[in-house]
């Protein structure tokens, strides 16, 4: 996507505010609209923006994920599900 087509003045915007939404919202664009020549907001579709959102969850975990490793903050999987396995014992026996 180019980002030079897809600014826009917010005199713009408001003059075109229904035919930007749909534009955004069928055909999966980012808008960029600026105030005083700054820009100032960015205008997405709601799936694009949860997609997004999702993908930034995941990195989060990835890189705590990471850092765990890195710290020696881990087990191995056997031991984990050993333990795991170990809990859900001791809550049907009790």
């Amino acid at each position: 996507m180019k980002y030079s087509e897809s600014v826009k003045p917010i005199s713009y915007f408001k003059a075109h505010a229904s035919e930007i939404v749909r534009d955004v919202v069928d055909n999966n664009k980012t808008m960029i609209i600026t105030q005083n020549g700054e820009a100032k907001v960015i205008l997405q579709d709601v799936r694009s923006y949860e997609q997004l959102q999702e993908s930034l969850a995941l990195l989060k975990v990835l890189a705590l994920s990471n850092k765990n490793l890195n710290e020696g903050n881990f087990k191995p999987a056997g031991k984990a599900f050993k333990d795991i396995r170990r809990k859900i014992d001791d809550r049907h026996s009790a």
